[in-house]
């Protein structure tokens, strides 16, 4: 929002609203954040490891991220954020190993049932999903995505609540799939252009 200056009729920025709830000492409240925050599409995207140490087969997990981008060309990096704490960060603590599948439009399901809290265990959501394994992490990738990315952590920052894992790509694929990107925006799945 802008004021017009008197003096120069060139637009001024208004003065910041107080905060509303829950404050920082920096002064922006949680909501006020978060819905700033939910202004800026996102593509979506399955982030997946296998945890050979867990169970006698070892155990695939999974989450959904929009907090996904690319860093480097030379060397080839991309960063995911991770809640610290989270089933995903504890796996990928002792894994270096990991993969991102780029979701589609039409995997907007896959999108929420990785994103529920409180959910069934990962086997089980794996169990009825179309994947295949990456040849460099084991991770499951899944079918149809727009593509596809196996990594190796280099570097983990912890950044408030989150841990960024900077990962090398040791794959790319670019798989078949037709149709646009599936993109978080305001709060709700959506695909692009509409």
């Amino acid at each position: 929002m802008f004021t017009t200056s008197a003096a120069s009729g060139s637009p001024a920025p208004a003065a910041p609203a107080a905060p509303s709830g829950p404050g920082h000492a920096e002064g922006v409240s949680n909501e006020e954040f978060r819905a700033a925050m939910s202004r800026l599409a996102a593509g979506v995207v399955l982030v997946t490891a296998h945890d050979p140490e867990d169970g006698p087969r070892g155990e695939d997990a999974g989450m959904t991220a929009t907090a996904f981008v690319s860093v480097s060309l030379d060397p080839p990096l991309v960063m995911v954020s991770v809640r610290t704490g989270s089933r995903m960060d504890d796996v990928l603590t002792d894994q270096p190993l990991w993969a991102v599948s780029l979701l589609g439009e039409d995997q907007r399901d896959i999108a929420g049932r990785f994103a529920m809290s409180g959910r069934l265990s990962d086997s089980l959501l794996f169990a009825s999903l179309p994947h295949t394994r990456g040849a460099y992490t084991g991770a499951p990738l899944v079918e149809g995505g727009l593509g596809a990315v196996e990594c190796r952590t280099e570097q983990r920052v912890r950044a408030g609540d989150h841990t960024l894992l900077i990962g090398r790509v040791l794959s790319a694929a670019l798989p078949s799939a037709e149709g646009g990107p599936l993109v978080y925006y305001r709060g709700r799945y959506r695909h692009l252009g509409r």
